[in-house]
């Protein structure tokens, strides 16, 4: 039976941030509607190679070497400085609508709420304050902590333990199948946003909760 949980943790791209406008920026400059959906796989795959070699580069850096490499791919020339325009609005994502409120009821409730991603710190920092959620959280945390890339078990285990609360009384909210099953594997309990596009990876186990979007996995929450 699902215990309700006194901490959570929230992925911040894709799970409360519109990625939209970095993906019309990619694709933009890619000249191809398939860049984005390229690249940001891409992007993971090498940040766990770096996590499985015992090797360590920020985010930011793996973005922009996974980003030259899909250009490479897609045929186009990108110099540095373009790279980082790209990738600029990164910073200047929105919330999605429901996030605002649904995470002040959150916290009226009672319950702890973390951010943590995989991203800079200084630049998870731009981004929740620019999309007006930053103050809404007890604790905003970088994987640069472990420097291991979610979903790397250490990385779920360093942010309830940072916040002195106990595994099963932790969950993950995240719009990713991979991340729902890191955390699973972590021993933390998880709530699947199933955003469009986004599915539960088969061979996981099963999240406690599944909505479709987070002010249903908050009603439900509450609900325990």
């Amino acid at each position: 039976m699902t215990t309700r949980p006194k901490l959570l943790i929230f992925d911040v791209n894709e799970t409360l941030l519109n990625m939209e406008p970095l993906q019309n920026s990619i694709n933009d400059a890619l000249k191809d509607d398939r860049a984005f959906d390229i690249w940001f796989p891409t992007l993971l795959q090498y940040s766990l190679v770096e996590t499985i070699t015992k090797n360590y580069r920020d985010f930011s850096e793996i973005a922009e070497a996974t980003l030259k490499m899909t250009a490479h791919q897609l045929d186009v020339s990108l110099t540095e400085a373009q790279i980082k325009s790209v990738l600029s609005p990164i910073t200047k994502l929105s919330a999605y609508p429901e996030v605002s409120n649904t995470l002040e009821g959150l916290k009226e409730k009672g319950f702890k709420l973390v951010a943590l991603s995989n991203g800079k710190p200084q630049v998870v920092d731009e981004q929740l304050k620019y999309a007006e959620i930053h103050h809404l959280f007890d604790k905003v945390l970088s994987i640069e902590e472990v420097k291991n890339y979610k979903p790397h078990v250490s990385t779920y285990h360093c942010a309830y333990s940072l916040m002195n609360v106990l595994p099963e009384d932790t969950m993950l909210i995240a719009a990713h199948g991979w991340d729902i099953a890191g955390a699973k594997r972590a021993g933390i309990q998880a709530a699947f946003i199933a955003r469009p596009g986004k599915s539960l990876y088969p061979l996981a186990i099963e999240p406690e909760i599944i909505g479709s979007n987070l002010k249903e996995i908050a009603e439900t929450l509450i609900s325990f």
